[in-house]
């Protein structure tokens, strides 16, 4: 497990929080790892990003939001506004497209409803195929566990990276 923490982190990076805290069960370490869908997939890497960070948001897991952010949100280009509705805002600020509201609605009724109404899954459906709208419920309810699991178990913030940005 070490040799993967090792390959996982980018250089001088140490092994974040959570994945030391499930490193000590190798079952459930490996298992965790097999179900991130963080390869190349049906979403760009922006969609995945995004998909990530409204889920962790809504659910109140800084520590996941932060380390994704931190690790990802320069290369997809998430602006200040666009980082600050992801937390406090609405799939309706100026800040997005109208693509990207399709998707943060997805999120949002995912997480209030456990469900997707059919009008929110045809509003995707013009900007995502079938097989990328199945990838973002797994996306979601992965990193819904994800929240869980650093919620539940205090993980300590890492230092690197960001905080919620401040309630407006």
């Amino acid at each position: 497990m070490q040799a993967w923490l090792d390959r996982t982190m980018p250089p001088g990076v140490p092994p974040l929080g959570l994945f030391t805290t499930l490193a000590r069960d190798p079952r459930l370490f490996q298992r965790f790892m097999a179900g991130g869908l963080l390869d190349r997939g049906n979403l760009t890497l922006r969609q995945r990003e995004l998909v990530i960070d409204r889920v962790t948001a809504r659910a109140g897991s800084e520590y996941e939001w932060g380390v994704h952010v931190a690790l990802f949100g320069a290369r997809v280009k998430l602006t200040p506004a666009q980082l600050a509705s992801l937390v406090h805002g609405s799939p309706d600020d100026a800040c997005w497209d109208e693509a990207e509201r399709a998707l943060l609605r997805v999120c949002d009724e995912l997480h209030t409803t456990c469900t997707v109404s059919d009008a929110t899954w045809a509003a995707a459906g013009v900007h995502l195929t079938e097989t990328a709208r199945i990838e973002v419920l797994m996306l979601a309810g992965f990193y819904r566990t994800v929240a869980y699991l650093t919620n539940a178990l205090r993980i300590p913030l890492e230092a690197f990276a960001p905080r919620f940005p401040p309630g407006s």
